[in-house]
């Protein structure tokens, strides 16, 4: 088994073709297949379920990826910080569902460091890549939502990655969606107002449980479904085609613009938001600063119930 073997295998998930992966890795389509066939031999499993449609994983092929991700993401770190005679310093790594406050203090901690050279890194990503991230060591911090409906199951992932959960705090659910919208004036909206309207959430790729949603009401009904990568594409969304999307209901002008508005859903349900990291490598003092401004930053945003642990 070979590093190469193990990117072959992840950018055929990325692209969900074998011809699209050659064309990507510069490979012919025979090449790749026999390396990839050689690898499932080596291993005594079968991870590709080829179809007419394209390629799938097998139940085994997941966990096998799951794990080929780490390698991966451990030996890019290697490079990264070997490979150059002159490394650049890496200061500090998050990992973060998609929230607009995480991108304010990023911003804050990184104007507030005064040195000449230094390697900062944000990445907004799936839930479960948040988890792999901290569980690894590719992010110091991860910041992720409990809610009742997940909260049980994300302990026992947490658990699992050996991660600890800190909250941050509590808000009430709202919808993000255009001041435009026919909801725009009501002062709170159901989920059977939204019915019509096109929900907007994020991919969560082939850990697409409704646990690991970024959204909470993941399982009620929607006539319409779309799916994203990113927030601005979701914002876009939600301006062009009267969609929504559900969350905290803590915006930032300065990121998003004044085109979206957040108005309280009327739920049962709370979004708990809050950091992990790994138990066996506490926070440092750069993490202890970006948490610091982090809490500064959602102190002074409305919306927000109260801080602490339920």
């Amino acid at each position: 088994m070979t590093l190469q073997q193990l990117r072959y295998v992840i950018k055929i998930i990325e692209t969900g073709s074998m011809t699209k992966a050659a064309e990507e890795l510069y490979l012919s389509q025979p090449s790749l297949s026999k390396a990839v066939a050689e690898l499932e031999k080596e291993m005594g499993i079968t991870i590709f379920y080829r179809g007419s449609k394209g390629v799938f994983l097998s139940e085994e092929g997941s966990r096998f990826l799951s794990y080929a991700r780490q390698v991966v993401s451990q030996a890019d770190l290697l490079e990264e910080q070997f490979k150059h005679r002159e490394p650049t310093k890496r200061v500090f790594a998050v990992s973060a569902q998609h929230y607009s406050f995480v991108v304010n203090a990023f911003v804050d901690l990184v104007r507030d460091y005064k040195e000449s050279r230094y390697e900062f890194s944000l990445r907004e990503t799936r839930t479960f890549d948040i988890i792999e991230d901290v569980r690894t060591g590719r992010s110091e911090l991860g910041i992720i939502y409990f809610s009742d409906f997940n909260r049980q199951v994300m302990r026992r992932i947490l658990k699992d990655a050996y991660a600890g959960f800190e909250s941050l705090f509590r808000a009430a659910p709202h919808v993000f969606i255009s001041k435009d919208h026919p909801l725009a004036q009501k002062e709170s909206v159901t989920l059977d107002d939204l019915k019509v309207y096109p929900r907007l959430t994020f991919e969560q790729g082939v850990h697409n449980s409704f646990y690991l949603s970024e959204e909470i009401h993941s399982t009620a009904e929607s006539f319409k479904d779309i799916r994203v990568t990113d927030r601005a594409t979701l914002f876009n969304l939600v301006i062009g085609l009267n969609g929504y999307t559900i969350s905290t209901g803590v915006l930032s002008s300065d990121l998003n613009g004044d085109d979206i508005i957040a108005v309280p859903l009327e739920s049962d349900e709370i979004i708990e938001v809050g950091y992990i990291w790994s138990l066996e490598r506490p926070p440092g003092k750069m993490a202890g600063e970006y948490l610091d401004k982090l809490k500064k930053y959602i102190a002074n945003q409305s919306g927000l119930l109260q801080t602490g642990d339920l």
